[in-house]
């Protein structure tokens, strides 16, 4: 079987189990079985497969037809152009979170400092590592589990080079187990985060991939979506420089009651900040 026909019968196996984006989910599975670019195949797509990366496929086709997540196949997700590893213990990165670390990029003031609240994975927090020029960097989780995740995708950044690049400083950087800001100490420049926000009643709404294959506390926001959000913001300022800044991703529907929760906290300067859909992402202001 060549690689053409392969990719069809992996095509035809998503679409025929109603995958949305079969022929891409299929593309993106043999590039990552067969470790070959997209300009490798139209080379010459009349390639035999090698039988046994041909089985492999076979099964990562089936896996996805379960509705396994893609990412969780592969093991990794891309995220402001790095590559973090991701499994069932953490959120899957968005790209509409990249709007988040980008307001936050634009912000953050030089050698500051900052805490990621709920940090799953660390992507935010490694992103803006990366990115800015940071002093210190300290990522929170009740999640011992995800904790783990977000320091191997610590170790995988550094390993690749890519903390520290473009001439910012390498920050230090800490993992801190804590229900909220139980465990944490210091106060920071930044606060940001990406908490559960996904109403109790709305769950058994998502897509099967997301709600029977992502963390459940990574979602649950309470019973209007909002509870982390008010206990984030009201403690928030305990742990805030004078001036310093928090950030939230949210969702559509959430900037009016996110942004009075600040206000109520005595924060100014809030702002609201679409993502590339048009659609509400991030809610931000100043202490």
């Amino acid at each position: 079987m060549t690689l053409r026909q392969l990719i069809n019968v992996g095509t035809k196996e998503l679409e025929s189990v109603g995958i949305v984006e079969a022929a891409n989910d299929a593309w993106l599975l043999m590039a990552w079985v067969f470790n070959i670019s997209r300009l490798d195949y139209l080379l010459d797509p009349e390639t035999p497969a090698d039988p046994d990366l041909a089985a492999r496929y076979r099964e990562c086709i089936k896996l996805r037809g379960e509705n396994i997540p893609l990412q969780h196949i592969t093991g990794e997700q891309n995220f402001m152009g790095f590559s973090f590893k991701v499994n069932r213990d953490v959120l899957i990165p968005r790209q509409d979170t990249e709007v988040l670390v980008e307001t936050v990029l634009d912000h953050i003031p030089r050698d500051g400092s900052v805490l990621d609240m709920c940090t799953g994975s660390g992507c935010i927090l490694l992103s803006i590592a990366a990115m800015a020029s940071c002093d210190c960097c300290d990522g929170a989780d009740l999640s011992e589990r995800a904790l783990a995740v977000a320091g191997e995708n610590e170790v995988r950044l550094r390993k690749m080079g890519n903390i520290g690049i473009s001439g910012t400083k390498s920050p230090k950087i800490r993992w801190i187990h804590s229900d909220l800001f139980e465990n944490v100490r210091g106060r920071y420049d930044v606060i940001v985060s990406n908490p559960p926000y996904i109403p109790s009643g709305q769950i058994f709404k998502l897509m099967a991939e997301v709600r029977c294959h992502e963390p459940l506390m990574a979602l649950d926001g309470s019973r209007d979506g909002l509870e982390f959000y008010r206990k984030i913001t009201v403690k928030a300022p305990e742990y805030l420089k004078p001036g310093g800044m928090l950030f939230f991703e949210i969702g559509w529907d959430q900037a009016d009651a996110v942004s009075k929760l600040l206000e109520l906290a005595g924060f100014d300067q809030i702002h609201v900040k679409k993502d590339l859909a048009g659609l509400d992402r991030v809610v931000y202001g100043s202490l």
